[in-house]
């Protein structure tokens, strides 16, 4: 069908990662398969997942995610260095994809994460793949960092959130990359000057002295739902980490760009509604067909 060295490079971006799954469909209903994948966090999953030939099994999982479900796997951690432990994941992850090893994949397969303390920019080809999955999404403060052969690592987002340049370096003549991030922030603007609104101050209704004492539903609600005086406090983290990879991503796409870009309509959902798979795996899928055109031209295939 093709002589080329096809790459996809799959970009992180929370639940918006479910267009992914979207993505891969329609690429191999149009009769298009990546002979390399490289994922960065939730890229990684699907990415995995794809490489693993366990994408069916990821998207019933995905699609039968409701609110309640996903609040059930945020295993609250009140000590250490994250919000979430993780384990309820894992453990998902551990159903389908225990038995996998990366270099036993019929496909070329590399998640990316970021080192501690280094930053530097982790390549995870062989292994055991749930742990370089969880290597990949560890959302800094979100998740817990994952130790593997001696490094601690976190969310490959932070250097490298659309790994084109995995793929170009493992060989791929053509790249596609699948930028979740790039319909959200649009382009970016400078303010000048931005007249300030006054804002009445809370008013403090509890002791100062008193110290509240939150179940763990309270927390769960803290952390997601954002009220009239702020947002919360998943909004002030996942927003402030989304914004630092999409600039980050703008600068690496543009030294090394893909060869096709497929751009999920994506900016209206939010970055923990993963109840949506339903809704973002169609809105992958359109994304794709809406550039099968460039596919096909640049893969030489004969249009439908």
């Amino acid at each position: 069908m093709t002589q080329h060295k096809l790459g996809i490079a799959l970009g992180g971006g929370g639940a918006r990662g479910w267009a992914h799954i979207g993505v891969l469909k329609a690429l191999h209903e149009i009769g298009i398969q990546p002979d390399i994948i490289a994922g960065t966090s939730i890229g990684a999953i699907a990415g995995g997942c794809y490489a693993a030939n366990e994408l069916p099994e990821l998207e019933g999982f995905a699609s039968s995610l409701t609110r309640r479900k996903v609040l059930g796997f945020l295993d609250l951690n009140l000590a250490g260095s994250s919000l979430i432990t993780g384990r309820r994941i894992c453990g998902a992850l551990e159903t389908h994809l225990k038995d996998h090893r990366i270099e036993s994949l019929e496909r070329t397969f590399v998640a990316v994460a970021t080192e501690i303390g280094t930053g530097h920019e982790v390549w995870m080809n062989k292994g055991h793949l749930v742990d370089a999955m969880r290597a990949s999404y560890a959302l800094p403060g979100i998740f817990k960092p994952v130790n593997i052969n001696g490094r601690w690592l976190f969310d490959g987002a932070m250097v490298n959130p659309v790994p084109v340049s995995v793929c170009r370096a493992l060989g791929a003549s053509i790249v596609i990359a699948v930028n979740l991030n790039s319909d959200v922030f649009g382009k970016g603007t400078v303010i000048p000057s931005h007249e300030a609104k006054e804002i009445e101050a809370p008013q403090e209704t509890q002791n100062k002295e008193q110290r509240p004492n939150y179940t763990l539903s309270d927390l769960r609600a803290r952390f997601f739902k954002d009220n009239n005086e702020a947002p919360g406090l998943s909004t002030v983290m996942l927003d402030a980490f989304n914004i630092t990879q999409d600039r980050i991503a703008r600068a690496r796409l543009a030294g090394d760009p893909p060869d096709i870009s497929i751009i999920p309509r994506v900016n209206e959902i939010g970055l923990f509604d993963f109840h949506c798979a339903q809704q973002l795996i169609e809105i992958g899928h359109q994304a794709t067909l809406r550039a099968r055109e460039d596919l096909e031209h640049h893969l030489g295939l004969v249009a439908a």
